[in-house]
């Protein structure tokens, strides 16, 4: 049995302090969830260490920016909050998740006046693959879904409503027999993988 995220053990840094996983709690009604305004960003630690971890911050808040979502919080205060966080945890490798999204002030497409949230989970997750598929190689669906038009929607954001047609992408692959999904821009070439570029 799959062990579901909601009920682990460790810590998650949530609006500047460590909470109890169990604790990380939002409203069902925030913005984040219902108009998919949050921005993300997977990282990976090796040996305690978060890789490219200032890049990766940096590249958070600027895509929050382009969500038009000031982060309440320092490039630094991140950055310091990651490591404290895998430490926490007692991890050494292991998968980081910076998160921010809109609150539960309003709930229309408009919503400048919402609280800008922001978490950091941290786990062990070895890869996407396991050793044996990577060694052989994994089998690659082409997906029906494409990667929009950078005039259509801020592409360039690791922004939730992106992951949608990724979402998509993946489970009609699996569903097919295939590891994962080659994804196509809209011009037709290639442009990522549905979980990693």
């Amino acid at each position: 049995m799959i062990q579901g995220f909601d009920n682990r053990e460790g810590k998650i840094w949530l609006n500047g302090k460590l909470v109890d996983w169990n604790e990380s709690k939002t409203h069902v009604l925030n913005h984040g969830l219902h108009y998919a305004s949050s921005v993300f960003e997977g990282e990976r630690a090796y040996n305690g260490k978060i890789f490219k971890s200032e890049e990766h911050t940096k590249r958070f808040f600027d895509g929050a920016s382009v969500m038009d979502m000031k982060i309440p919080f320092l490039q630094t205060d991140i950055l310091n909050a990651k490591d404290e966080l895998i430490k926490a945890n007692g991890l050494e490798n292991a998968y980081v998740r910076p998160i921010a999204w809109r609150g539960s002030e309003m709930m229309a497409v408009s919503a400048q006046k919402t609280t800008i949230n922001v978490a950091i989970a941290s786990w062990a997750w070895p890869s996407y693959f396991d050793a044996s598929e990577k060694m052989k190689g994994i089998k690659l669906d082409i997906a029906k879904w494409k990667r929009p038009d950078p005039n259509c929607a801020p592409v360039h954001v690791k922004a939730a409503g992106l992951y949608m047609i990724c979402t998509l992408s993946k489970h009609e692959a699996e569903a097919k027999g295939f590891s994962d999904a080659l994804m196509l821009d809209w011009r037709g070439l290639i442009a990522e993988a549905t979980g990693a570029n």
